[in-house]
């Protein structure tokens, strides 16, 4: 069980180091998208240095990054406890990229699919909440800070059971730990909105 473990969390950790943005940038453009926009090689930087369909593109692989991510753990190991921490280290691959040094995305997206696979009334809900915050307010990282917040809450009222509700608690610290910069800007008002710059 224990190599099982190991394997599954170096794999899961790979696989959350593919960088989608920075992928889609050099193919489509031969740009390092990290250059560009806000930085960040993230789908919403991704929407607005690429373009509509690039940014979906994006989106989606890194959500299935988070999918694959569960499928893989749920697959090999079967104490909840050691499921959780493996799905985590698709996040971590995301955020600290072995391709990128260790550099990577805020893992929104990722996230969104690990807690999609694990909880999905509970990302639902979520969504809702973040898609409410973006058409009014037009600030996508206000929009991912505030459903990341919703999610541990959401956890605890549907009873989702303990390890899942520390992965959502863990997840929801950690994204909006990387939204440090947006949240500086938020407060300053200098953070940009989904229409700068869209294209």
């Amino acid at each position: 069980m224990k190599t099982a473990f190991l394997v599954i969390v170096i794999i899961n950790y790979i696989i959350g180091s593919i960088p989608a943005a920075y992928i889609a940038g050099k193919v489509l453009k031969g740009i390092d998208i990290r250059q560009y926009g806000s930085g960040n090689v993230g789908a919403t930087n991704a929407l607005r240095v690429l373009g509509k369909g690039p940014g979906i593109a994006v989106f989606v692989a890194d959500v299935l990054k988070g999918v694959v991510g569960v499928y893989l753990a749920k697959a090999f190991l079967t104490d909840p406890w050691l499921i959780v921490v493996a799905s985590l280290a698709v996040i971590i691959g995301h955020s600290y990229s072995i391709f990128l040094s260790f550099k990577g995305g805020r893992g929104v997206a990722t996230g969104a699919g690990i807690i999609l696979s694990l909880s999905p009334r509970v990302l639902l809900l979520a969504l809702v909440l973040f898609v409410i915050i973006v058409v009014t307010t037009k600030y996508v990282s206000l929009g991912s800070i505030t459903a990341a917040f919703s999610i541990p809450i959401l956890m605890f009222i549907f009873g989702e059971p303990v390890p899942i509700k520390l992965l959502g608690l863990t997840a929801a610290l950690f994204v909006i730990y990387r939204h440090k910069p947006n949240i500086k800007r938020l407060l300053n008002g200098t953070e940009s909105k989904i229409t700068d710059s869209f294209r």
